[in-house]
């Protein structure tokens, strides 16, 4: 049975100074945390991967970061990467290019006061990469962020599960994980899943703030 290939094995066959879904040529892993930041969540995330001492990459929505810049701040002060996920995480495959980058750069232009980066790496809600983004991406050398390895810790199971996968199956060298901070189950799986990754010699680092 031949399998049907998946939206990152597509992705992946362009340039990486347009769309990334993996490094290249690294030992590092990447962990990536889409759509907060979450006061409820986000800050126990930080504690964990401190305790860890590992470096991650927050892909920000733009009506939260306007509802807890402390956060911001925080995951910057850190040594964090953050990104741009919008301004509102609608899906942009509902929206005219006009409003896509409406969405894009009102967000730039907040993450601009935690860290003085005119652009941010931009990861679209739901994943959906259209045509035309990429076309305005491409002609403008931005660049879309998307992963290689997904833990599905959005799925409804209980945090037990997700550890298991995890350690069943980790990320390879060079992938860069989706993760979320909506909930708590991204730190509660971490906290216990890090120290064995360490222990097999997984490294992590956050991913550089600026284009390939």
């Amino acid at each position: 049975m031949i399998r049907k290939p998946k939206k990152q094995d597509l992705l992946a066959l362009l340039p990486d100074t347009l769309v990334i879904t993996r490094t290249r040529d690294s030992a590092l892993r990447y962990l990536t945390f889409d759509d907060g930041p979450e006061p409820e969540h986000t800050p126990e995330l930080l504690d964990v991967l401190a305790r860890h001492g590992v470096k991650a990459s927050f892909f920000l929505v733009g009506e939260k970061i306007e509802a807890h810049p402390e956060i911001v701040e925080r995951i910057v002060a850190e040594g964090h990467m953050v990104g741009n996920h919008s301004y509102s995480h609608w899906s942009f495959s509902n929206m005219d290019i006009a409003k896509q980058l409406d969405e894009v750069y009102r967000t730039d232009a907040l993450l601009r006061r935690f860290d003085d980066r005119p652009h941010h790496r931009m990861r679209p809600p739901s994943g959906y990469v259209g045509a035309q983004l990429l076309i305005h991406f491409a002609r403008h050398k931005r660049n879309l962020v998307y992963w290689s390895y997904d833990s599905l810790d959005y799925q409804d199971r209980p945090v037990e599960s997700l550890v298991s996968r995890l350690l069943a199956d980790p990320p390879a060298p060079g992938d860069i994980v989706l993760m979320h901070d909506d909930s708590h189950k991204a730190a509660q799986a971490l906290d216990t899943v890090l120290p064995e990754w360490h222990a097999r010699g997984l490294r992590f680092a956050a991913l550089s703030g600026t284009s390939p």
